[in-house]
C-alpha cells in the first residue's frame, strides 16, 4: 500500500475506533465466537466509556492507519507491560478489505520501531487460538510463547495463545 498515513489516536478518534471495530469483529470472530460473546467483548472493550479508560488511565496507545479518505485498521499498545521490558500489543485490527495488502506488518514494524525506540526487547500479543490471524503473525517474526483461558466474566473465555516477537 503505498500512501499509508499513520494517526496517534486520542479520545477524539474514538468513533473511529468504534466504526472499524464494528465492521471487523463480526467478521473475523463469527466462526470462532457466540454472537453473544462478540456482542458481550464489543461492550466491554469497544464503548466509549472503556476506550476512554484505556487511552487515559490504562496507558493504551492507539495508532490508525487510512489511505486517502479510508481508515484501515488500528493497533493498540502499552509499553513496559507489567513491569517487564516489553510491549503488549492489546489489539490489532485491520478492515477484511485491506488486508492481505500489508496493513497489518506495517502495524508490526511501526509497533516494533516505538517499542526499540522505548527500550523495549520483546512485542508480546494475545491471539485466539482459533483465529487464522496466528499464519501472520508466525511470517512477521512472533512465536507462540504459551497459552492461556481468560474468565471475561458472564460464562465466556478467551482461549489464546500469548506470542511474542524478540526485538
Amino acid at each position: 500500500m503505498a500512501n499509508l498515513e499513520l494517526i496517534k489516536a486520542t479520545r477524539d478518534y474514538i468513533p473511529v475506533i468504534q466504526e472499524i471495530s464494528n465492521d471487523v469483529w463480526p467478521k473475523t470472530f463469527s466462526d470462532i465466537l457466540s454472537p453473544e460473546q462478540i456482542r458481550y467483548m464489543m461492550d466491554m472493550m469497544y464503548s466509549t466509556g472503556s476506550l476512554i479508560r484505556q487511552i487515559e488511565e490504562q496507558g493504551h496507545h492507539y495508532l490508525l492507519v487510512k489511505e486517502g479518505d479510508s481508515w484501515l485498521g488500528y493497533l493498540s499498545y502499552e509499553l513496559h507491560y507489567k513491569g517487564k521490558p516489553w510491549m503488549k500489543i492489546h489489539k490489532i485490527y485491520v478492515l477484511p478489505t485491506a488486508q492481505g495488502k500489508g496493513v497489518g506488518r506495517f502495524f508490526i514494524e511501526e509497533a516494533a520501531r516505538i517499542a526499540s525506540a522505548a527500550g523495549m526487547e520483546e512485542i508480546s500479543l494475545n491471539v485466539n487460538r482459533f483465529n487464522k490471524a496466528i499464519d501472520f503473525y508466525q511470517k512477521v517474526g512472533f512465536e507462540i510463547y504459551g497459552s492461556e483461558d481468560i474468565d471475561i466474566g458472564n460464562g465466556f473465555l478467551m482461549e489464546d495463545y500469548i506470542m511474542n516477537r524478540k526485538l
